[in-house]
């Protein structure tokens, strides 16, 4: 079990996503990769079958290969998020970088795409301290799509670095929507209680994502189609629970509560709702500003970002601009969305009128 875990803590998200759907276990695309190696610890503890040690070393990278007596380093993209990195440093290369006082082992990742050799991009320099007794390691991908070159060498305790060896230029590939399905459907009964769901964490600014939707559609909310008309009914306080898609009173056609003729009817209450969300998403330098609409969107530490805002009916334009830290460089995209609702007959459950039918 110990060789078996410890395969298993070498394998990707993706991969261990798929070693916990074959065991059965629940909500996998959900976890962290800390939680899946306990999930799955878990589920073989209780079902007492050990993991195939060959099916583990099917999915992981290639071995690290034999010392040599020159330094090199490998870098292998697994995926559009994560890079296999594997080395080898000579001994005569390892006594020379302590004899000058290196302190600590690094890979430097750099972007290089559409450079010549030797060059890479400003600002996109990562700097990953690794174990000094390490020979493989794992690297998180700032942005997929790109070339990119690793460097390892040593920082100096007294500032300074060593270069020890470059890997050759490899491509990490784009993202791109899966064509395995992981995820299963989860049944659910509406006899049950829903299950409770945490209250999620409100961002740092939550008038954010409204002000950038006011932004995007200030062109076109005077138009007031579709259910475009109906939300700006609710914000002026309008009844509409009595209107249904046509306009007209729900009893127009001249029915009254009791039904047609002398049919016995029974009365209920019925109620839908169905709406959409717009999520624009990126990632740029760390250090670089950021605008969408001329309002300032906040940054990850790796530089991404993630914006969830309303799509209603109508057009909606995000002009999306990065500026470097020091003002001399600029990127921009501009995205434009249309939404419109052929047909819309829903209403929430305390708008549900009751029907006889």
């Amino acid at each position: 079990m110990t060789q078996a875990f410890t395969a298993l803590a070498r394998m990707t998200l993706r991969q261990l996503r798929q070693v916990a759907r074959d065991l059965g276990v629940g909500l996998y695309s959900r976890k962290s990769k800390d939680e899946l190696l306990a999930a799955i610890n878990d589920r073989q503890d209780e079902e007492d079958t050990p993991i195939s040690l060959k099916a583990i070393e099917a999915e992981l990278p290639p071995a690290p290969r034999p010392s040599s007596a020159n330094t090199s380093v490998v870098f292998l993209p697994r995926d559009p998020q994560w890079a296999y990195v594997f080395w080898d440093i000579s001994q005569s290369d390892r006594a020379s970088a302590l004899a000058t006082g290196a302190s600590q082992l690094c890979l430097r990742v750099a972007d290089v795409t559409g450079l010549p050799g030797g060059s890479a991009h400003p600002h996109t320099l990562q700097e990953v301290v690794v174990d000094s007794h390490a020979t493989e390691w794992y690297l998180p991908v700032p942005l997929c799509d790109r070339d990119y070159r690793v460097e390892l060498g040593y920082r100096k305790g007294s500032g300074g670095w060593i270069s020890l060896a470059f890997s050759s230029v490899a491509r990490v590939p784009a993202q791109h929507p899966s064509e395995q399905i992981l995820d299963q459907f989860v049944p659910f009964s509406l006899d049950t209680a829903p299950a409770i769901l945490p209250t999620p964490v409100e961002p740092a600014d939550a008038g954010l994502h409204e002000r950038l939707y006011q932004t995007a559609t200030a062109r076109w909310r005077s138009l007031g189609r579709g259910s475009e008309a109906f939300h700006e009914l609710h914000a002026a306080g309008l009844d509409t629970s009595e209107l249904n898609t046509s306009g007209a009173g729900i009893w127009a056609s001249g029915r009254n509560a009791s039904g047609i003729g002398g049919v016995a009817s029974r009365q209920r209450s019925f109620w839908l709702v169905a709406d959409a969300e717009l999520i624009v998403y990126g990632a740029t330098d760390p250090a670089a500003r950021l605008t969408i609409g001329g309002e300032e969107v906040p940054l990850s530490a790796d530089g991404t970002f993630r914006v969830q805002v309303p799509f209603r009916d109508g057009q909606q334009l995000y002009p999306i601009e990065a500026v470097a830290a020091d003002g001399e460089q600029k990127r921009n995209i501009t995205l434009e969305f249309s939404r419109s609702t052929p047909e819309d007959n829903s209403n929430p459950a305390e708008k549900a009128v009751s029907e006889w039918f």
